[in-house]
This record gives C-alpha cells, sequence and structure tokens, in this order.
C-alpha cells in the first residue's frame, strides 16, 4: 500500500552527511577547547592543578572506582620454572569474589626488593598465557624486572560468559567486552571502572610482595592493554614509570579512522570535560613514559607523534624533557618485539637504573597450560560463587533501585524530570524549524506529503503526513509515529496508519537523527549499519565520549516534531499524541514527560525497563546503544515513566492494530 513511499530520498539536502559531520565538527570543538586549556599551562602549578582534575575527571567518567578496602585474600595456586625465573601462579580478589587470575615472574638471584612492572593484556582470549604477551613478560624479567601479568575480565581464566558442564564460552575479548559493558552504561558507568580496578588492586598486590620495591612499580601493555595502561597513568599516582602500547594518539586524528571503540575504551564525557589523549600523558609528567606504537597500525601513528611532541614542554617544566620519548617499529597492530625490547630498556633504566636487555636467544616460551592458576582453566565452576560483570551490573542495580526506594515519591519524579530535560536539551544548537513541503501524493485514498525541518543547527529531521478522506479547512488531530527505520518500514505498519487514518487523525511518521532517509553513508557498501560496531554504533560512541547520546538526541527530535506540528496550519497541536513501536518507544515516553501538551502517549511493544534488559546477558545487541541514556537508572526506571504518565493520565491503553512483520 505505502511501499512506493518507502526509501525515497531527501532532495535539496546532504542529509546522510549531516550526523558524521555533525559528531566529528562537535568532537572536534571539544578537542580544541582542551587544547587552548592545555596551551595556559605555563607553570608546575598549573601542570599539578590540570593532573588532579583529570583524575577526577576519568574517575567521574567511568562512574566511580569501587572501594578498595577489600581484603585481596592472595593465593599462590603453583609455581613454574623457568630459564633463570619462577613463576608463581596468583589469584586474589580485586572486589569480593572477583577472582583476577595473574602470573608473577620473579628472577632468580634475588637479594632485596626491586623494580617491577605491571603488565597487562590487551584483546588475546588467552591473555596473558598467550605467546604475544608471555613474550613481553620473558624479555622483561631476564632484564632483571619482577613482572606481574594479569587477565582481564572476558579473557584468559576469566570468562564472563563460560559454561563450566560444557565448558564453552559464548564470547570472549572483544565481543565479552561490548556485551556486558553496554549494561553498564545506563547505571552511568563504563567497563572501564572494572578493568582499572582490577589493575589498581593488582598494584596493591603487587606492593606486598616482598620481592617488590613499592617506589619502583611501572606499567605497560598494548592494545586494550595500553588502554588500561592509559587509565593506571591517571589514576595511580603510585606508578613510577609508564609504557602505553598500541592506544595513545588523540580524537582528532582517531575520528579520521571511521572506527568505533570496545566498551572498556569509552569514558562518558571525557572530551566534554576538555580531556583527550594528551591529557593521558600529561598525567604522568615529570614521571618516565615512553609512548610504544606502530607505524602501519589502525591507531594512526600521527596521532602518538603528536602527542608525545606536544607534552614534551611540561616535563621540560622539572628539567627531564629527556623522560618522555615514543618508541616506533614498522609495523601492523602489535606488540612487536622491537616495542617488547624498547620497554625493557625503559623499564630496566628507570627502575632498576640499568639498561639490561636479553638476547633474543634466551627467550624460551612456556606452554600455555602450565601457566594456568586453576585446575580447570576458569574461575566460574571451580571457585565458589565466582561473580563476573554481569553480576556487579546486577549487584550495582539492585543497590541503585534500593537507593531510589529512599526519596520520596515526588521529590524523585521531579529530579528524574530535571535530569532528564538536562541530558536532553545540553549543547543543543537551536535552530528555527523552517519547515518544508516535498511533494505529496496519494496512496490507496490517503494523501501523503513530506515534510523536513531543522531538529537543531546543522541538523534536519524528515516526516511523511498521512490524511485520510478531504482535509478541508478543519485542522486535523495528530499522531506523531517513532518506530524502528522510520519512513523505510511502511508497509509493516500500514493496517495501523490506515485505522488511524480512517479515525479522523493524521499519521506523521518520524525520521529522527540517523533514521530512514537519514541513515548516514555506509563505509562499505551493504554493510550492516545496525550490527554491533556498525556505523550507527560510532556516531553514538562519539556522542558520549561528548557527555550525550543518540537516545537523548533523538528524544530532543520528537520534542521539536512536536513543535512542527503545532506549528503547522493544518494540524491541531492541542489534540496531539505519540505512538512508539518497539524499542522506539521510550523515544515517545521520554518526550512525553518533557511535554506536558502532548496529549497521550502509546508504546506498543515497548522495552519494560531498562533494569531488565540488563539482567539479561542475551539481549537483542542490534543497534542497543541508540536507546541508552547514561545514568537514568540512578533514578528512574521505564517503569516509573509508564506510572507517571498513567497519574496524568498520559499513558493511552486499549487495543492495538496489529503490524505485519515489524523489525523487532
Amino acid at each position: 500500500m505505502f511501499s512506493k513511499w518507502e526509501n525515497l530520498p531527501i532532495s535539496g539536502f546532504d542529509v546522510k552527511s549531516m550526523l558524521p559531520r555533525w559528531t566529528y565538527e562537535r568532537a572536534m570543538k571539544a578537542s580544541f577547547d582542551g587544547e587552548r586549556e592545555r596551551e595556559c599551562i605555563q607553570g608546575i602549578a598549573d601542570l599539578e592543578n590540570r593532573q588532579w582534575a583529570i583524575r577526577e575527571g576519568i574517575e567521574r567518567c567511568i562512574g566511580g572506582m569501587p572501594e578498595r578496602d577489600t581484603p585481596l585474600n592472595p593465593r599462590i595456586t603453583g609455581t613454574v620454572r623457568g630459564n633463570g625465573f619462577r613463576i608463581d601462579k596468583v589469584i586474589f580478589e580485586s572486589r569480593p569474589s572477583v577472582y583476577v587470575t595473574a602470573n608473577v615472574y620473579i628472577p632468580d638471584g634475588m637479594g632485596e626488593p626491586r623494580g617491577a612492572v605491571l603488565l597487562l593484556c590487551g584483546h588475546r582470549e588467552k591473555a596473558k598465557h598467550c605467546d604475544e604477551y608471555q613474550t613481553a613478560c620473558h624479555y622483561l624479567v631476564h632484564s632483571g624486572l619482577v613482572v606481574m601479568s594479569v587477565d582481564p575480565t572476558g579473557q584468559g581464566e576469566r570468562f564472563n560468559r563460560y559454561d563450566p558442564e560444557s565448558k564453552q564460552a559464548g564470547m570472549t575479548s572483544v565481543r565479552d567486552h561490548e556485551n556486558v559493558g553496554r549494561q553498564c552504561l545506563p547505571l552511568g558507568d563504563s567497563l572501564a571502572r572494572y578493568m582499572l580496578h582490577d589493575a589498581v588492586r593488582a598494584i596493591d598486590y603487587l606492593c606486598t610482595r616482598p620481592e617488590v620495591d613499592p617506589d619502583r612499580i611501572g606499567v605497560t601493555g598494548h592494545s586494550g592493554g595500553g588502554m588500561q595502561t592509559s587509565l593506571v597513568m591517571m589514576y595511580d599516582r603510585r606508578i613510577a614509570a609508564a609504557a602505553p602500547g598500541g592506544f595513545i594518539m588523540n580524537r582528532p586524528y582517531f575520528l579520521l579512522t571511521g572506527k568505533t571503540q570496545d566498551a572498556e575504551q569509552k569514558w562518558p564525557g571525557f572530551s566534554a570535560l576538555g580531556f583527550d589523549h594528551e591529557d593521558i600523558v600529561l598525567a604522568m609528567a615529570p614521571r618516565p613514559v615512553l609512548v610504544l606504537a606502530t607505524t602501519y597500525d589502525s591507531v594512526p601513528i600521527e596521532g602518538p607523534r603528536h602527542t608525545v611532541a606536544v607534552n614534551r614542554r611540561f616535563w621540560k617544566l622539572f628539567g627531564h624533557g629527556e623522560r618522555i620519548g615514543l618508541a616506533e617499529d614498522e609495523n601492523a597492530h602489535r606488540f612487536t618485539i622491537p616495542l617488547i625490547r624498547a620497554a625493557a630498556r625503559f623499564f630496566s633504566t628507570h627502575l632498576l637504573g640499568s639498561s639490561e636487555v636479553p638476547p633474543d636467544d634466551r627467550i624460551e616460551l612456556l606452554p600455555p597450560q602450565q601457566l594456568l592458576c586453576t585446575r580447570s582453566g576458569q574461575v566460574i565452576g571451580e571457585l565458589e560463587l565466582a561473580k563476573t560483570v554481569y553480576d556487579e551490573n546486577a549487584q550495582r542495580l539492585s543497590q541503585f533501585e534500593a537507593a531510589r526506594l529512599t526519596m520520596p515519591e515526588s521529590h524523585r519524579r521531579s529530579r528524574s524530570i530535571d535530569w532528564l530535560r538536562a541530558a536532553v536539551q545540553t549543547g543543543r544548537q537551536p535552530a528555527d524549524p523552517n519547515p518544508r513541503y516535498a511533494g505529496g501524493g496519494e496512496a490507496d485514498g490517503i494523501q501523503v506529503s513530506r515534510i523536513v525541518w531543522w531538529s537543531q543547527r546543522g541538523m534536519l529531521n524528515h516526516a511523511l503526513l498521512f490524511t485520510g478522506g478531504q482535509q478541508g479547512d478543519r485542522k486535523r488531530p495528530v499522531t506523531i509515529a517513532i518506530w524502528d527505520r522510520g519512513t523505510n518500514s511502511l508497509e509493516p505498519h500500514a493496517s495501523w496508519i490506515r485505522e488511524v487514518c480512517e479515525s479522523g487523525r493524521t499519521v506523521m511518521v518520524l525520521n529522527p537523527t540517523g533514521v530512514g532517509p537519514l541513515l548516514p553513508h555506509l563505509d562499505v557498501p551493504g554493510d550492516d549499519p545496525y550490527k554491533m560496531f556498525g556505523v550507527l554504533d560510532k556516531h553514538t560512541d562519539e556522542l558520549m565520549w561528548l557527555g550525550d547520546s543518540m537516545a537523548a538526541v533523538r528524544v530532543y527530535d520528537v520534542l521539536r516534531a512536536a513543535e512542527v506540528a503545532r506549528g503547522t496550519a493544518f494540524l491541531d497541536g492541542e489534540n496531539m499524541e505519540l505512538h512508539g513501536f518497539g524499542r522506539y518507544a521510550v523515544y515517545a515516553g521520554l518526550a512525553a514527560l518533557l511535554d506536558p501538551q502532548i496529549r497521550g502517549v502509546r508504546m506498543e511493544r515497548p522495552y519494560h525497563s531498562m533494569a531488565e534488559w540488563i539482567r539479561n546477558p542475551d539481549y537483542d545487541p542490534e543497534d542497543s546503544l541508540s536507546f541508552i541514556v547514561p545514568g537514568m537508572l540512578r533514578l528512574f526506571d521505564l517503569p516509573d515513566m509508564d506510572r507517571w504518565l498513567t497519574e496524568e493520565g498520559r499513558l493511552i491503553s486499549g487495543p492495538t492494530i496489529p503490524v505485519m512483520n515489524p523489525h523487532n
């Protein structure tokens, strides 16, 4: 019935470039603002103030840090001999029942405490016992350093999705991190919260080892391990030297790659606070830093070169310009032997007062099985009540739910709506909508017209208007409809559109930002834009760095669509309803909370609650970032929204019209 109106382009504007350009320009402005702030640093006092702001900022962005006063309960489950060193297989509890597996490499012939290096592993399923990170440990220990290599959550012996009976993991590493990391966001957290805490507690453990001098602890890692190293550099002042690899760049260079980042590599609001990768490095001044980079990396080499160059002046303030450097290898994204050797020489120099690096033929890796700290190879199923990040999210959620119940209902409602209004409206650049009608036609007796308008500066929205019968001079009541794929998906909703039109209402099918014909250009033709790490995820990621979210943008779009409808001559803006279908119903409900002039809202097949979504590790990941307002669950959930709308008499219930083959 309406298929000829699907997939129509919007003429007159390059709408598919608007979302990418808008997010890029906002990110670049935030980067330039941070650059100006760093340029204002003229002395050591200015620098130290910036360092404290960075520490407080990163903690705020990742949701705050868990407590550190819980017992580590470390135990050595075995020891393995290497050529010139031993390896203690250690399990400790970073948080109660959160078991961290680690290998501690101890050089032979130690007579007194010495320098140590915490090695944080990147995205290798075997983590500490894979060849790449084993190799790094061997070079470091043969240089005379104590080394502690730790399994990150989701890797090594710490899979979050593991069935002890079948001995199968549903997902590991990157997929594991992203799956559980998205569920951290509605709580106002980042997966980085847990990774940083694990690393800080690993340093706590190193400080208890008799072989280690607590004043001479360094940290290194590559890729995801470089990210963890970066977190530690900003947060933990005990670190004496750091060598982050395969991560340091800056946001402007990364934006040019068109890539997304993993859940733990996203720190919501970090850019909005004026921080960038330059600040990761700056946070260490004047302690020694060696940035490790490969020239053919997915992390553009220009990024680390720039970041090291602009930071050198901060070390010079202390008279130690030689303590910051960059080691490069002509290679792809990997912790290569030249980079490992550079790191070994760097730590040997600054933690041992030596420059010893072993010859390559001294490196003899051990079979991975020998390095396992558990008998089974996984803490889940072997260690009593072992917690995963899924469990920690559920526990954190229960704490917020309990805290919400302690607030008087009227106070919580008012506070929640104020918070939501700030999340949706802060940072928007208002623009006159200047609506344009672009042609019209007829579909089986229903009149169809197209309309575009400015939702905010630089961002157009679009809708199709469906009106049954003769319009005449009478203003028509209007129902604004929001659903997956927007006007690219009319046929599944054809019966609903027809029935609403026959009831005397005009249907306004909305395409909010990134939906329908507003979907951005694909990086790869034919690619799925809605998949995990797809094009929509990329822009949603960038919005979160900016302290924003796609959900907030789209709720704002609904509010602006309501404003346009009120200003349209043939529509009755005082008789306006919203209809949200599937996941997109959340936008309709949240918009109705913020706009009391909207007479009613119907939400069909919606998410019942974000809490329910968090408690389900097997959720549908498709475009799931787009429905998250970070931190919302600290104040309210969707059932609260439903109840408040019901109390106002604005939540419409009753029979609904079947939808054929809905997307969700």
